[in-house]
């Protein structure tokens, strides 16, 4: 009998494993030397971005639906699942042929080398941490599957052929060399978190950053702008608590002495704007609800505060837009760009270049140093991050990012109001049941907020003061004497126009979702 070609076939596990912790060396590596690169030449990263290119409308949305702000946690937890199993089929190709299972990395390396070069910012020396990468992992494949051979090859403990050491010598070795890697991967995220802190001088600025003073300030707010309904989100929404959806994986970091914002396109005046020149300029306060277009009724991904910046009509002002034009496309540092019609920036809402966000210079992830905040339109085609390019062009020559997904090109957000309190499903206590939410239409304002329990009658219900037409407001409804038994609620809005909220029921793609907020609850 074969021992040896009976050994290796009994442990194609110690193949697999080579294959894993490989992969390990290579991205942890690679992750560690991009931090003396752009943030985009880490491999994993740009990958990930790059298949949120490449990602449909509908998955896109299934998973903001399902995830919510955590859909990029969630991608690079399934990255790093696909990635163990890939790595775990190259060990035992390797096992076969170390020449196929090197072909194999090599071949990975290259589809990281091309998701780094699909970012707008990086460069060919961006590839450095990749090919490094590429460089010890493949190393280290070889060792380990060099390790592993002589692990299965060696003759059974006992036989007459070898000592009985022979076996857990060769095994030794192999969780020796196992054991080295893991070590000098967690050296390499280690280090990789090192630079990491090293190079927060964009915190740094950002934290040491004082505010000017707005030259136009918003009025105090009005007394009983928040009804205080426990379950109700707050007029405020603070920072921390506001939702994300964007499609940088790796948060930009941007020293604002650095940053500068080009103007130019269909313009008389092509201009570039600094930091320090935004900062002297005369800027506005203004409150505002942002709204994200895959905000499913009754969804959370909406939040409102308090913005400081430079009006975006008085931008363009000094640029002058030519004769014919009819889109700004806004490109952000890492690639993403947004198109917003022309008029809404020109007309006389609080569309800006926001560097302040409730008191507080804008945080790294909402967009600092600069951002756009727009009132009336979604997100994904105004609300840019990041934010250091503005093209005036045409609809007819430009599409952005979204739109060239299947996304409407315009995206005004449509009028909507959700059941904040008590959540679906919810078993509550006969007696007296207090509902509560939140509507909004922006630039128009919400002037009635009704509900229905079951199929009976709408009854309106109690509003919070009007702050401003382009933020939500707070509704409470009370219903007296709740009977035992299953009930539904149904929320809807009216305008300041006197409009009713569309209760056509739409997904939020191509340009938002829209019908009434219905829930189910139980009386016990």
């Amino acid at each position: 009998m074969d021992t040896s070609n009976s050994a290796r076939a009994s442990f194609p596990w110690r193949y697999a494993v080579a294959g894993v912790c490989s992969a390990l060396v290579l991205f942890t590596t690679a992750q560690a030397i991009s931090g003396f690169f752009s943030s985009a030449s880490a491999p994993m990263v740009a990958l990930g971005s790059t298949i949120i290119d490449f990602t449909p409308a509908w998955l896109k949305d299934w998973a903001i639906g399902l995830f919510g702000t955590n859909d990029k946690l969630f991608l690079f937890i399934t990255l790093g699942v696909v990635a163990a199993a890939l790595a775990g089929i190259v060990g035992l190709v390797a096992k076969r042929s170390m020449m196929a299972g090197s072909a194999l990395v090599l071949l990975l390396a290259a589809v990281l080398a091309a998701s780094v070069m699909t970012r707008s910012s990086t460069t060919l020396t961006d590839l450095v941490p990749t090919a490094l990468g590429t460089v010890l992992g493949l190393s280290a494949l070889r060792l380990l599957t060099h390790l592993a051979r002589k692990s299965s090859s060696a003759p059974e403990a006992g036989s007459a052929s070898a000592p009985d050491s022979s076996r857990a010598t060769a095994r030794r070795h192999f969780l020796l060399g196992t054991a080295g890697t893991v070590v000098l991967s967690v050296i390499a995220a280690g280090a990789s978190q090192a630079l990491r802190g090293a190079s927060n001088a964009v915190e740094a600025a950002r934290s040491a950053l004082g505010l000017p003073a707005a030259k136009v300030t918003v009025p105090e707010l009005p007394k009983g702008e928040d009804l205080n309904t426990v379950g109700v989100s707050r007029f405020i929404t603070p920072n921390e608590e506001f939702y994300r959806i964007d499609t940088a994986l790796s948060v930009p970091r941007i020293d604002p002495q650095e940053w500068v914002l080009k103007v130019h396109g269909m313009v008389e005046n092509e201009f570039t704007l600094t930091f320090d020149e935004l900062l002297s300029k005369d800027l506005v306060e203004h409150y505002l609800t942002l709204t994200c277009v895959s905000n499913p009724v009754g969804g959370d991904l909406v939040g409102n505060a308090k913005w400081l910046g430079y009006p975006l009509r008085e931008l363009l002002k000094q640029a002058v837009p030519l004769p014919g034009a009819d889109m700004v496309l806004s490109t952000s540092q890492d690639g993403f760009s947004a198109s917003t019609p022309l008029e809404v920036l020109t007309d006389n809402r609080e569309a800006l270049l926001a560097i302040g966000m409730n008191d507080e210079p804008l945080p790294l992830e909402h967009g600092f140093p600069v951002r756009m905040v727009v009132p009336g339109l979604y997100g994904y085609v105004s609300a840019t991050k990041w934010v250091v390019d503005l093209e005036v062009t045409r609809f007819q020559d430009k599409t952005a990012y979204w739109t060239t997904r299947g996304w409407s090109e315009r995206g005004p957000i449509k009028m909507s109001s959700r059941i904040e309190t008590p959540r679906s499903f919810a078993n509550l206590p006969a007696g007296k049941v207090v509902f509560g939410g939140t509507a909004w239409a922006q630039t128009t304002g919400i002037a009635r907020v009704e509900l229905r329990i079951d199929d009976g009658p709408w009854q309106e219900a109690e509003l919070s003061s009007t702050v401003s037409a382009d933020t939500w407001r707070q509704w409470r409804y009370e219903w007296n004497g709740a009977t035992s038994g299953s009930h539904s609620a149904t929320v809807r809005a009216t305008d300041a126009n006197g409009e009713l909220q569309a209760d056509e029921v739409a997904p939020p793609a191509p340009d938002g979702s829209s019908g009434w907020h219905r829930l189910q609850f139980s009386i016990q």
